[in-house]
């Protein structure tokens, strides 16, 4: 079933909305074995509720231990293993926990002292992957959490999530950051988190971003970033840090000249630090390459290909 979207987004704009809503409902109603792998999964536990939930810590907390039968909580983590490697978290669903490879905790405790009022308001997060962060924005008590989320992976475990927290006002669709266009003018808050150096054009996407917020709305943005003072980004051979899908890593000076001639004001660069194996690392929920593998051995201030090795910077601005 299509979500109706019309009291939440301006009506001009639905037709066009639901109509791609409705492609990709088709699209993954096909018998095809991707799919398959991830919705029967999610479907064969959408029963079960979690009557207790705590996202106001650091760990996303749904259910607990004694809420569900033995056999049922057996299957919930073979279930939520099939969904592996996690990339975000950490969360503890009734009771089983999902040490992820990213402590994701850390870089939400960056921006709480940034973030903006969220009551009543309409919020987007581009690529909201398992939806850590929307679980972590519900108990500033937005209007709606909409999650763009295009791998069918993310997707369904975001699904899986909160089909046991049932949180009516967290909902995600198989939407990419070039979906915003469907979006003009209709956001009040927007987390760009972890997205804009896999953009083969930062600029277009930021102009997108800017477009779908309403006037006076704000971005966050987060990135990874090289150090250095010169407006310049980077723009590997092949890959950066062993990630092919990496274009353009830039400097907080050119981000934020990226920012400012996308028509935002009020820019503001409220973090940056260098990346670690305290924040990125394998876990028994991520057992492939993680941080360690990216970075030279004899020279930890280089990666593996020999660029200069990843920080993160943190921006925020307005429409």
């Amino acid at each position: 079933m299509v979500m109706d979207y019309r009291s939440f987004f301006p009506a001009a704009e639905i037709k066009a909305l639901q109509d791609v809503l409705r492609k990709k409902q088709q699209w993954t109603s096909r018998p095809k074995k991707g799919f398959l792998r991830y919705q029967e999964p999610c479907a064969s536990v959408n029963h079960l509720h979690a009557r207790y939930c705590d996202f106001t810590g650091d760990t996303v907390i749904i259910g607990r231990e004694n809420e569900i039968s033995k056999q049922e909580r057996d299957c919930v983590e073979n279930v939520l293993r099939g969904f592996m490697p996690w990339r975000k978290g950490p969360f503890k669903i009734f009771d089983i926990t999902i040490d992820a490879e990213w402590r994701s905790e850390r870089k939400w405790n960056r921006i709480l002292p940034e973030l903006p009022c969220l009551e009543n308001k309409i919020v987007g997060d581009i690529g909201c992957n398992n939806g850590y962060y929307m679980f972590r924005m519900l108990p500033h008590q937005p209007r709606l959490v909409l999650g763009f989320e295009p791998y069918i992976q993310h997707y369904y475990s975001c699904r899986t999530l909160n089909s046991f927290a049932r949180k009516k006002n967290l909902r995600i669709e198989l939407l990419g950051i070039e979906h915003l266009q469907l979006f003009p003018d209709s956001f009040d808050v927007l987390f760009c988190l972890g997205i804009l150096y896999h953009r083969q054009s930062p600029i277009t996407a930021l102009r997108d971003i800017f477009t779908s917020l309403k006037a006076g709305g704000t971005v966050i943005i987060e990135s990874q970033a090289i150090a250095g003072e010169q407006s310049m980004a980077l723009f590997p051979e092949k890959t950066y840090a062993k990630v092919p899908g990496t274009w353009f890593v830039p400097t907080a000076s050119c981000l934020h000249n990226w920012l400012n001639r996308s028509g935002f004001t009020d820019i503001k660069q409220f973090c940056m630090h260098p990346m670690s194996n305290q924040e990125q690392r394998k876990t028994d929920w991520m057992v492939f390459e993680s941080y360690d593998d990216f970075i030279d051995d004899s020279d930890p201030s280089k990666t593996v290909e020999g660029y200069p090795s990843p920080w993160r910077v943190f921006f925020k601005a307005t429409k």
